[in-house]
């Protein structure tokens, strides 16, 4: 098990998934029971990795959840991107080391967004608007937040919006154009 940089007794920062009120999360936590009983086998191997986050044990949620992601499981890749990003894992030593495990949860975030994983879109988007562990992109950050937006979620078409309004009409027409023409990444589990 990981050894706790913060000091005893007080709580880990939550993962850049669970940045989201708490009302969004029972309701997201509710849904992910109900795919838990559904799904079989593989939602069990994710409900492994859950315990074992839940316990603390990032090291084992991320070896639960790595076969799971391989196999293209949407849940699985932003699991494990929330790892990362949170720092979870380990501990960056200094700056060209946060790059590096920023750009490692930006890779995981990716590959759950393009198979329509509407959380890891939203996050995707995030990253791009703010030039973490990406290039600071408009366009990128306006297709990702509008299939999010797609997918249901409110915030990530308000935050869409705004970043309509700082585009030169030029990045609007290839971001609606990516975003009209998108379609989810063969390889993703269904």
């Amino acid at each position: 098990m990981n050894k706790l940089p913060w000091g005893a007794g007080s709580c880990p920062a939550r993962p850049f998934l669970f940045l989201r009120p708490l009302r969004r999360r029972a309701t997201s936590l509710a849904a992910a029971c109900v795919v838990l009983v559904l799904a079989g086998h593989a939602r069990a191997d994710f409900a492994e990795g859950l315990a074992a986050y839940d316990g603390g044990d990032y090291d084992a949620a991320y070896l639960a959840w790595l076969p799971l992601a391989k196999a293209g499981d949407g849940d699985a890749r932003a699991a494990i991107a929330d790892l990362y990003l949170s720092e979870l894992l380990n501990q960056p030593a200094g700056a060209n080391e946060r790059r590096r495990v920023q750009r490692t949860a930006a890779w995981w975030y990716r590959q759950a967004a393009r198979c329509g994983h509407v959380v890891a879109q939203l996050n995707l988007g995030e990253l791009y608007s703010n030039g973490i562990g990406v290039e600071r992109d408009k366009v990128q950050a306006y297709l990702w937040l509008g299939l999010a937006a797609r997918g249901g979620n409110r915030w990530a078409s308000d935050f869409q919006r705004r970043i309509a309004s700082e585009m030169t009409p030029p990045q609007r027409n290839d971001a609606v154009a990516q975003l009209e023409s998108w379609t989810a990444h063969p390889d993703c589990a269904r």
